[in-house]
Formats: C-alpha cells, structure tokens, sequence
C-alpha cells in the first residue's frame, strides 16, 4: 500500500517488538478485534505522555467495542519500556525504530527537527484490515483516542 492509505485501502501486515521486546505483529492484533494504530513523535514528552495516559485512561471504552490501542514511536524498546512504566500504559507501545511502518503509513516526516520525524497520526484498522478512520492533528492531544472511539462506537452500531 502506498503511503497516505485512504479509508477502505487495507493495511499491509507488519511485525515490530513491543516494550518487552517481544515481535507483536498487526495480524495477530487483529484476532480480538480492530486496532488502533497512534504514532506519536517521541515518548516522555509533554505532548506524547498526554496523548498516550488519554489512551490509557480511555482504555475501558476501548474494551467495550472490542478495540485494542497500540502506540508507535521511533523509541526505542527499552525508552518504551520505560514509559509504559512511568505512566502505567496498560496496552502495547511498538519501536518502529527505522520508521518504516511509519512511512508506509505516511506518519514519516521528510524532515524535522530533531528527533520528531514521526507525526502525530492515529489509524482505525478494522478486522478486515480495512483502515476505517485516519486522524492527523499535532496540537490536541485528546482527539486521536476521542475520535477512535466515535468511529469504533459507529462501527459497533451505537
């Protein structure tokens, strides 16, 4: 799939290690019910520690339409590791450390300033691997967990 995936293309499959760094592939996600992919710029900063506790604390309504959150980030396993501890993140956090699962979703920057090469992108992947939803915004940290739910929620039909 090319970079820039429209609602309805399919997601190609992808294996990145979590924050154990254990191999965790979108398939095998996809077995309990859709994802939510939300690639955030770099882990223990401001605005990605918002982002991600919104997620956890959003968690239990994820749950109830089935859905489980997964965050991406260029960090690396163990800065990983480290954050889902700090904040008490209770759903897998990906090192896409080269961003190739990045670009191919078009969440890669072709330039940035320093570590942010990843962009602030969130993608609705239904079982299928359908892509129901993309939602972009760097600045309001609370829409990409908000949004998901209102599509998982319509999905779900109520």
């Amino acid at each position: 799939m090319a970079a820039n995936p429209r609602v309805g293309d399919v997601v190609k499959d992808f294996e990145l290690p979590d924050q154990t760094g254990t191999p965790r592939r979108l398939s095998a996600f996809l077995e309990d019910g859709p994802v939510v992919l939300f690639f955030y710029p770099a882990a223990m900063t401001t605005g990605c520690t918002l982002e991600s506790c919104h997620f956890r604390d959003l968690t239990p309504a994820f749950a109830k339409v089935g859905a489980t959150p997964v965050g991406i980030s260029r960090d690396t396993v163990d800065k990983q590791r480290r954050f889902a501890e700090r904040y008490h993140l209770t759903y897998p956090l990906l090192s896409d450390r080269h961003g190739f699962v990045a670009r191919r979703l078009g969440a890669r920057r072709t330039f940035a300033l320093g570590p942010f090469l990843t962009r602030r992108m969130t993608f609705v992947v239904d079982v299928d691997r359908r892509l129901l939803e993309t939602i972009h915004s760097e600045t309001n940290m609370q829409t990409h967990a908000d949004r998901a739910l209102e599509v998982l929620r319509a999905r779900a039909g109520g």
